[in-house]
């Protein structure tokens, strides 16, 4: 691929972060982002075999925005495990709350199925990471695994963050403040705070 295929590429994917940024998941079709792009309607297929193959690369885009949002997590929490989980929690809640179209759209099934998002490049490290602090604060023997325990974990950040963003949990709750649940979760899968 010439250096000018690789910049029409990266414009494409970036008309795309853009397009799911300010409009949503519902925003994404071919002709829109190449429209976005400033491109004919046909030429994301030259770059693009498919249009998932397309999606995929700007939700690559995501998991790299996260993984970077998350590595900064690290050096402010490095005496203090259980404040470092946590604080990975509240990162990943906040991606899921201000980029919403693009937290939807790196969780879509049909892209997670395809195989084309590269989940073992840009996930798995920022998981990686998770786990590590979790194998942190509970390092005891004979206990789940760390790794059982962050999948658990996420599993349960993960709904927390799809029904905050439907507002279901607003309704449950009765409040807009998320802590209290991350509190009860930390805790269901951490155990409580040593008081």
């Amino acid at each position: 691929m010439t250096e000018q295929d690789e910049g029409l590429r990266a414009r494409l994917v970036a008309a795309g972060v853009e397009l799911v940024t300010s409009r949503g998941v519902e925003a994404l079709s071919l002709r829109e982002i190449a429209r976005s792009a400033g491109v004919s309607h046909g030429a994301p297929r030259r770059y693009f075999p498919t249009h998932l193959s397309l999606l995929s690369a700007i939700a690559r885009e995501g998991f790299a925005d996260l993984a970077r949002r998350a590595a900064e997590v690290g050096e402010a929490h490095e005496q203090d495990p259980r404040a470092r989980v946590a604080e990975l929690c509240r990162v990943y809640l906040d991606f899921a709350r201000t980029d919403g179209g693009m937290f939807e759209l790196m969780f879509r099934h049909d892209l997670l199925k395809s195989g084309q998002l590269g989940l073992r490049e840009t996930s798995l490290p920022l998981f990686g990471r998770f786990v590590d602090a979790v194998a942190q604060v509970r390092p005891r023997p004979g206990e789940a695994p760390p790794q059982v325990v962050a999948t658990a974990l996420w599993a349960n950040l993960h709904g927390v963050a799809q029904l905050w963003g439907w507002g279901s949990l607003q309704l449950a709750t009765g409040t807009d403040d998320v802590e209290p649940l991350l509190r009860a979760v930390l805790d269901a899968h951490l155990g409580p705070v040593a008081r």
